[in-house]
């Protein structure tokens, strides 16, 4: 019960955050891509993606660094905890330098060879380039005091920084309008600004609160081979997952230019704005999830498993499907230019990320226990699949929307996999995840997509206006709300809600 009031606050706090920034992220997505024109948001996004494809590294290390201070908290080691947080700052500067290195190599070569750039934005490209490489240098340095504060669970500085991070994006928007510099470049230049400043305020505030945050030097060679070793596995997923997502935009961008870039763009700021809410309720429950393990509470953790996962795919769904259903209008408003294809393009991502919000808990299951080698291997693989399928699709002539369509089908492949490897490390049946989980997800949808569908054809909402989409969106929030409580959740689970609402209310 105190995990689960602790979870509800750190979620309170994180949705509080989500509600004031997500309309200053929308609003100041519509305005960059207006001020940099198609061409150059499809430019950013795809030079960025480059210097993402080294990320690989960071999520690794990442996902290592979390789950290996997780561990040491749940079993109440402070020491550990310093001596993780000391040895993972290490790594990350070796690591700094070797992605600098690749990024200056390998990425500058693809870059100026390989990608279809129109001639006159070359120049500019390299010069977004080398700002998207310091960029995320800053990011790398950040993420061991960010794991830091997500291990001690302080969402409330997680989510007033996250708005303030969001003000200083409002404030560069408002310079690309007024100044007359190339707005590329100064879109650039002005976003790594805005990560030192956030790496700066992260360390400052870990270093004060945490004691064992403040750096010094040690040498553990135990410690940095289960690190290491912990993320060389994770990073087959991570080189998977960034190149299912990178992978293919840079596909998309051979046969079809830099157009199709900025569909994609768009598709995946819509997605990151809804799968955020999903985001911050896991990184509410994460920290549970791996302490639970650690502690040895093995059927508290597979009790947590199954609601991260339920909660996670109903919270996604409430704010989806309007969007699923009402996508056109909602981008021809947002924006004044909408690519083509960045309607169902849209669609399909978010789809699949209905599908990956059931699934994400599971990875946090397996990278509690630790044993992720065959995990890895298994998952990367088929991930990887994404780039040949696409490339095929593409060479074949289909429409670049059947590129998204089989990454939906490999997602629903991967996250019946998941079930199966979780059921073999906590020893639960097929039946339980079927009660406990699957059942209550597709008797919620069904209801809600049912009912939706027979509304939306209706004489009242056959006719996109303003006042219809809103009144459409409200009652499907509405109704996928009441859908949840009495169909989703278990009689505990409701009487739980209900309890923490009315304490809050008091």
């Amino acid at each position: 019960m105190s995990n689960s009031k602790t979870i509800a606050k750190n979620t309170l706090f994180l949705y509080t955050r989500m509600i004031l920034t997500l309309g200053v992220s929308l609003y100041t997505s519509r305005v960059v891509l207006n001020t940099l024109g198609v061409e150059d948001f499809g430019i950013y996004n795809l030079v960025g993606g480059i210097v993402v494809l080294f990320s690989f590294i960071n999520g690794s290390m990442t996902s290592a660094t979390q789950r290996f201070l997780n561990y040491e908290m749940g079993k109440k080691d402070h020491d550990g905890v310093h001596k993780v947080f000391c040895i993972s700052v290490n790594v990350y500067f070796i690591i700094t330098i070797v992605i600098v290195i690749l990024a200056e190599t390998i990425g500058l070569w693809f870059l100026n060879t390989k990608l279809n750039i129109p001639v006159d934005r070359v120049s500019a490209a390299n010069v977004v380039y080398q700002f998207s490489i310091l960029t995320f240098v800053a990011t790398i340095l950040k993420v061991p005091y960010n794991a830091s504060i997500v291990a001690y669970e302080k969402m409330a500085f997680y989510a007033w920084t996250s708005i303030v991070e969001v003000i200083l994006k409002l404030i560069i928007v408002f310079a690309l309008v007024y100044f007359s510099f190339d707005k590329l470049i100064l879109y650039s230049a002005l976003t790594f600004a805005l990560s030192i400043i956030m790496y700066l305020i992260y360390q400052k505030f870990c270093r004060k609160t945490f004691a064992t945050c403040r750096y010094e030097y040690m040498h553990d060679k135990k410690l940095i081979k289960e690190l290491l070793g912990f993320s060389g596995w994770s990073m087959f997923g991570s080189i998977a997952v960034i190149g299912s997502n990178q992978g293919i935009a840079m596909i998309l961008n051979i046969f079809l230019g830099v157009t199709i870039n900025a569909a994609m763009g768009i598709a995946n700021q819509v997605n990151t704005a809804l799968y955020a809410f999903v985001s911050n309720f896991r990184i509410a429950f994460n920290p549970q999830l791996v302490k639970t393990y650690a502690s040895g509470n093995i059927e508290a953790h597979k009790k947590l498993l199954f609601q991260t996962s339920k909660f996670s795919y109903f919270l996604l769904l409430i704010l989806a499907v309007p969007v699923l259903l009402n996508t056109e209008y909602i981008l021809s408003i947002w924006l004044n230019i909408v690519p083509a294809y960045a309607v169902v393009f849209t669609q399909l991502v978010i789809i699949l990320s209905l599908i990956e919000a059931l699934a994400g808990p599971f990875w946090m299951s397996v990278s509690a226990t630790g044993k992720i080698k065959i995990y890895q291997i298994i998952v990367s693989g088929i991930l990887l699949l994404n780039l040949p399928l696409a490339y095929v699709f593409l060479y074949k002539g289909l429409s670049p929307e059947y590129v998204l369509l089989g990454k939906v089908g490999i997602g629903v492949i991967l996250y019946f996999f998941r079930i199966l490897y979780v059921r073999q490390i906590l020893q639960f049946s097929f039946k339980e995840v079927l009660k406990k989980l699957l059942m209550q997800v597709l008797l919620v949808t069904l209801f809600l997509l049912g009912t939706l569908f027979l509304l939306k054809n209706g004489i009242m909402f056959q006719e996109s206006t303003a006042f219809n989409v809103i009144v459409f969106s409200f009652v499907s929030i509405v109704l996928s709300v009441v859908f949840v409580f009495f169909f989703g959740i278990s009689r505990v689970e409701r009487r739980f809600i209900i309890k923490f609402i009315l304490n809050k209310i008091k």
